[in-house]
């Protein structure tokens, strides 16, 4: 009897952890909404998603929980210049 569960299915730590990615990713474009000035938050967009989609091939879990690390720190940094601390 066949698996039914496509072949390429993630087991619980990768669906975890890419759950984890996508909250990051729809945090960084909320703040990214609050930029003031439009041609800055265009290229923003642009670095954002381009950073994305450069290391979305990634499967190793260590590799991808640090650049959520660094994503994180980013967005912090980002929403502290911008002076919209969650605090």
């Amino acid at each position: 009897m066949s698996s039914k569960l496509p072949k390429k299915a993630l087991n619980l730590k990768q669906f975890l952890l890419r759950q984890e990615v996508l909250k990051l990713y729809r945090e960084i474009f909320r703040t990214l909404r609050k930029v003031p000035d439009e041609t800055t938050r265009l290229e923003l967009k642009d670095w954002a998603r381009s950073d994305f989609k450069n290391n979305k091939h990634h499967t190793d879990e260590t590799a991808i929980k640090s650049m959520l690390f660094y994503g994180r720190k980013s967005l912090k940094d980002l929403e502290r210049s911008l002076g919209l601390s969650k605090s």
